[in-house]
């Protein structure tokens, strides 16, 4: 895959990109990312990339000449019209906090593609002809709003990079991580050992515990010591369950639950009606 940013800092992403998974993905080749300030794409001697909008209101928006020429430079990134088409594999995406909020599924759907262009928005946006003639889509890492695009386009980079074959030591890993589906939208209940017997499938990870199996009197629960799957795979889907519906209750209106995920939700919730009840007794 080969990823380029175009940015007015193109210095922020000499430590984002430099550790983990990325630098490896990178050293193998797996992945080729390039950074590409925007500023030498100017013609005034002043180096200029914003200028206040048409019609008045507050704060500077980024100008549409550095962004087009900096992309055109490229030289081998498809038309939008080709981007747009069925089957495309490019995407040049606008980092914009009116865009498409970012999610797993979509980091999937990236990770598939050979070649994606990030572009970082900044002070207070772009010009509008960039997401109406240039990108192919705006995407926003959240529901707040940042300083520019740098940071975003930094965790799009990490989340799609570790999901390239090759990119994770063990790529059943990602298939198992928190907001991650399955093709059918459910979990995968693997019955071949214990490391693989709770895949996500949209809800969020269940709790890991490593040695010592004594730390300061926080014991790790017994089920997971005894050796029998059946019963970690239900602890660890029953968990799973428990923490989504108390952190993220939302996304059990997104995933499909099976008639065993219902009985233990039922049961969770009995859990906590009757642990309420002993705190108020």
């Amino acid at each position: 895959m080969k990823i380029d940013i175009l940015t007015i800092f193109p210095d922020f992403f000499r430590g984002p990109l430099d550790y983990g998974i990325v630098r490896r993905a990178r050293e193998m080749g797996l992945v080729e990312i390039n950074i590409h300030d925007l500023r030498a794409f100017t013609k005034d001697r002043h180096r200029t990339v914003d200028d206040r909008p048409f019609g008045g209101g507050e704060g500077m928006v980024l100008k549409p000449e550095p962004i087009f020429g900096c992309l055109e430079s490229l030289g081998d990134v498809a038309s939008r019209e080709a981007r747009l088409s069925p089957g495309a594999k490019q995407s040049v995406i606008l980092l914009s906090a009116q865009g498409r909020r970012f999610d797993q599924t979509l980091a999937a759907e990236l990770s598939a593609l050979d070649r994606i262009v990030l572009i970082c928005g900044r002070y207070e946006g772009v010009d509008e002809r960039i997401s109406e003639h240039l990108a192919d889509r705006e995407v926003s890492i959240g529901d707040y709003v940042l300083s520019g695009g740098e940071l975003g386009a930094a965790v799009i980079v990490d989340a799609i990079t570790r999901l390239i074959p090759g990119a994770v030591g063990n790529q059943a890993s990602t298939r198992q991580e928190s907001f991650t589906e399955s093709s059918a939208g459910q979990a995968e209940l693997v019955v071949d050992g214990p490391s693989s017997t709770c895949v996500s499938g949209g809800l969020l990870d269940y709790p890991h515990y490593t040695r010592p199996a004594d730390f300061r009197g926080m014991v790790v629960p017994e089920v997971l010591m005894n050796g029998n799957h059946d019963q970690i795979r239900n602890w660890r889907r029953k968990t799973a369950l428990a923490k989504t519906l108390r952190n993220r209750p939302d996304l059990l209106e997104r995933v499909v639950l099976t008639a065993e995920d219902e009985e233990l939700l039922n049961q969770i919730k009995l859990d906590q009606i009757k642990l309420a009840q002993s705190t108020t007794d």
